[in-house]
């Protein structure tokens, strides 16, 4: 049992995670932040995204505002 939990260690730390030991041991602050910087516009480009699609709803007047509108109020 303890050879298929070094199996997966092996292939984490020796497979999977190979890229990110490049990143890492770039000499460039720029290249090394790359995935983070990727992450962030991703992360931002979702936000704004769904910030549009709640301003849409709101807009459309669908939802109930009223004080009975849901039954725990």
């Amino acid at each position: 049992m303890e050879s298929f939990f070094r199996a997966i260690e092996d292939l984490f730390v020796n497979v999977l995670f190979m890229p990110l030991d490049a990143l890492r041991f770039m000499h460039s602050w720029w290249g090394a932040s790359t995935l983070n910087w990727i992450f962030m516009i991703i992360g931002a480009v979702a936000f704004v995204y769904w910030m549009l699609q709640l301003k849409k709803y709101n807009d459309s007047g669908e939802e109930r505002k009223d004080v009975s509108g849901h039954s725990f109020l």
